[in-house]
């Protein structure tokens, strides 16, 4: 039985790829944050430790003694934790951060990436086990965009892009060939909402990787929340780039956007 080490963040994410990975047939040993972690991670992994963001370093040694090799990350560590007391006032995190030239999330994964390198572990790619999360081109729901939306949609991808290369966030707002709103480290949802207040609905969620998206981390992730995020924000549509975007509940996420209108396509 393969035996893969999982660094596990918030949401849902974490337990999907360990149900998808026992499903397969992998035992997953887990660490998993205090205060972002949900706790029924526990139903889904073979081991669980508990530890806090000052207690990064004990990951290295939990996976060396369960004899772990490969690790994947999964689920987000809330990006306000950058300024939090903890990180600020432990010594090893402050030395990673100061080790690296910016703060952007690519960079402290990638300085992450390398640190579990040095000990002798290997970090593969988030979506291992996971292909039917990751929708291939096509319409997702009953009704398709519009000619405007689609129009938005292909105006906001090169927007997204352009952002998403500077790794500032995924995500934009777009409506009328006008970008509303840029994600940034508020996350997808806040932008949503945010989106919703200036366009007082109508606009388009446009959600893509980097231009050269690490697959082993931070990659784009949709999923039910999302889609309620927009209902009640009034949105028309959902456009996520095919291939490179985990939609988590996506069956669920689907109907509920039936209902309510909304337009969701994989381009």
């Amino acid at each position: 039985m393969e035996k893969i080490g999982l660094i596990a963040g918030n949401r849902r994410f974490p337990i999907l790829f360990s149900q998808a990975a026992r499903d397969k047939g992998a035992s997953i040993v887990c660490v998993a944050v205090k205060g972002e972690t949900s706790k029924k991670l526990k139903n889904y992994v073979d081991r669980l430790y508990w530890i806090s963001l000052a207690d990064f370093k004990k990951t290295f040694e939990i996976f060396k003694e369960n004899g772990i090799k490969k690790v994947v990350m999964a689920g987000q560590i809330s990006p306000k934790q950058l300024f939090s007391r903890i990180v600020q006032d432990n010594a090893d995190i402050q030395r990673l951060l100061k080790s690296i030239r910016d703060r952007k999330a690519n960079t402290i994964f990638a300085a992450i990436a390398k640190e579990l390198e040095g000990q002798g572990l290997s970090l593969i790619d988030s979506t291992t086990f996971m292909e039917e999360y990751l929708p291939k081109k096509g319409v997702l729901t009953k009704r398709e965009p519009t000619q405007t939306q689609w129009e938005d949609i292909h105006f906001g991808m090169g927007i997204a892009k352009a952002v998403a290369g500077l790794d500032i966030g995924l995500s934009v707002a777009v409506m009328s060939k006008a970008v509303v709103a840029v994600e940034a480290l508020e996350g997808t949802d806040n932008l949503i909402r945010r989106a919703g207040f200036i366009s007082r609905g109508g606009f388009s969620l446009v959600k893509v990787g980097r231009p050269n998206q690490d697959m082993r981390f931070d990659i784009p992730v949709v999923g039910l929340g999302t889609v309620k995020a927009l209902v009640r924000a009034k949105a028309g549509c959902l456009a996520i780039e095919s291939e490179k975007t985990l939609f988590i509940d996506m069956l669920e996420a689907v109907e509920v956007a039936d209902k309510k209108g909304l337009a969701i396509a994989a381009v």
